[in-house]
């Protein structure tokens, strides 16, 4: 396995610590070499595991070190292989019925740690762990003919690395947890270490569960206080096999080049497209409803839209009068030098504007007061008319605020849309009746996520059909993560027998 590019490693660390204002690591939690993992054959041939040593103690799988972390997920695999498919959904559904259950707390913790999103929105999306699919969908596939038959089957890889971002701690967690355990494997994480302890917390709770209800120990580990040691040596540790990350560019370059099979969900910067056949009330009410959702913390939400000139005053008066705020010149003006750091001397003009990290996430009412507006606490969403090369077209930047950009045509629109996308392939959004419109957007953006005339959270089957995942692998061309993502497909052969017929 080729080592981790420490440069790649230290602007891992910039963006992760930084991103809301951290400033500094803790302590580093790894040790210098990976701790062995116990000798048991699971089913990797032999081939990347050590023999002997033992296995630090946890607190119900909360880890200081890194390397314990890994060999005692690896533990853990062992013992939800021997107990089997009943194992696996019993796992699925103590995750689902404790975040539920927990879903008012655990919101509530969060938010307290990261300051930043809505607490109503913190609250729903651990409710919604539940439409996660689970081991329903770790079905084999068979096939039979002349010369016999053939079997398909999804196996597990045995530890997952997960890597986990601040905006949906808690959730994205539980998550990746229903879709590992459901493939049969077992996950240690490293979390955000703006949102460690809240992850912590529900790790050693999933294992408290888990370890009454089926007596498996540490199917689920955590490093308490992650840092960049912590990261590497995950990355690197022998019984680590895949590694699924959720963060933005720096990470997921980081993770693609450790040598190992890496499911990455990077970045967005959804665009939306308004046309003169849609519906301005239906498309209002949506826009509000992605862009305001969690106060736009979502790699799926709204971040600009491009609206026909024919139509766009009508737009925005529904978009008023769904409740959104619209900002006058000088107070976008004021909330633009308040939202971002432009080098010295540039201006608006800086190529690579830095978002201010204390308004990230933050309420309406708050960013509207550092521009110089009144609106009322409950307001969800600001927007502005703005030029298609503004900055909060261009930047991806999580607040719960939405530029209108003015196109004199749907092929204009698409173009901007395209740019405003930044090739990341990610989500894009489409509010019209004509399918020729529709067709031409999908095919020039080719995101992973295409909704027409809905919100957002459509495209994860919240108002729409599908399935959930908050981990949404672009980069790496997965999609939507479900069970399968997590599994090797294993052919078996019998050779002019067993077909009965």
């Amino acid at each position: 396995m080729s080592a981790v590019n420490e440069t790649l490693i230290r602007d891992v660390v910039a963006e992760v610590l930084g991103r809301l204002g951290h400033t500094s690591a803790p302590n580093p939690s790894a040790r210098s070499s990976p701790a062995p993992v116990k000798k048991e054959d699971c089913g990797c041939g032999s081939n990347g595991h050590v023999s002997g040593g033992s296995i630090g103690q946890s607190k119900y799988g909360v880890f200081p070190d890194a390397n314990e972390a890994c060999a005692a997920a690896h533990a853990g695999f062992l013992q939800l292989k021997k107990q089997g498919m009943a194992a696996r959904a019993k796992v699925v559904e103590i995750i689902k019925a404790m975040c539920e259950a927990n879903a008012n707390e655990w919101g509530r913790i969060e938010l307290e740690e990261t300051k930043i999103g809505r607490l109503d929105h913190k609250i729903e999306k651990l409710k919604i762990i539940k439409l996660v699919p689970g081991v329903e969908w770790i079905r084999p596939d068979g096939r039979s003919g002349d010369h016999g038959i053939m079997l398909e089957e999804y196996t597990p890889f045995g530890v997952v690395a997960a890597i986990t971002p601040s905006t949906h701690s808690v959730p994205t967690l539980s998550g990746n947890i229903v879709n590992i355990v459901a493939a049969g494997n077992a996950v240690v994480f490293n979390a955000h270490p703006a949102a460690a302890k809240c992850a912590a917390m529900a790790v050693r709770e999933y294992n408290k569960a888990i370890q009454r209800e089926t007596g498996i120990e540490n199917l689920v580990t955590i490093v308490e206080q992650p840092t960049l040691d912590s990261f590497k040596a995950i990355c690197q540790h022998e019984a680590v096999r895949l590694l699924c990350v959720t963060g933005g560019p720096a990470v997921v370059k980081a993770a693609m080049q450790t040598g190992k099979r890496a499911i990455c969900a990077g970045p967005g910067n959804p665009p939306v497209l308004v046309d003169n056949t849609a519906s301005m009330k239906r498309a209002a009410r949506a826009i509000i409803q992605g862009a305001a959702y969690d106060n736009n913390l979502l790699c799926i939400g709204e971040k600009e839209v491009f609206a026909l000139d024919s139509i766009a005053d009508e737009l925005m008066t529904e978009m008023e009068k769904a409740g959104a705020v619209r900002l006058n010149a000088s107070q976008l003006d004021r909330l633009t030098r308040e939202a971002f750091a432009f080098k010295e001397g540039q201006g608006a003009g800086c190529p690579e504007p830095l978002v201010n990290r204390a308004l990230i996430g933050k309420d309406a009412s708050v960013l509207a007061k550092v521009a110089g507006a009144n609106v009322g606490e409950k307001t969800e969403l600001l927007f502005a008319e703005t030029e298609k090369d503004d900055v909060f077209v261009k930047e991806e930047q999580m607040m719960p605020f939405i530029p209108i950009v003015r196109v004199r045509s749907v092929e204009e629109g698409i173009e901007a849309a395209k740019a405003a996308e930044h090739n990341y392939r990610h989500t894009s959004i489409i509010h019209s009746h004509d399918v020729e419109h529709m067709t031409a957007m999908a095919r020039a953006l080719d995101t992973t996520l295409f909704v027409k005339n809905g919100p957002c959270m459509a495209g994860l089957g919240l108002g729409g059909e599908g399935y959930l995942s908050y981990s949404i692998a672009t980069p790496t061309g997965e999609g939507v993560t479900n069970p399968k993502t997590f599994t090797r497909v294993r052919r078996c052969v019998m050779v002019d027998n067993l077909r009965i017929y």
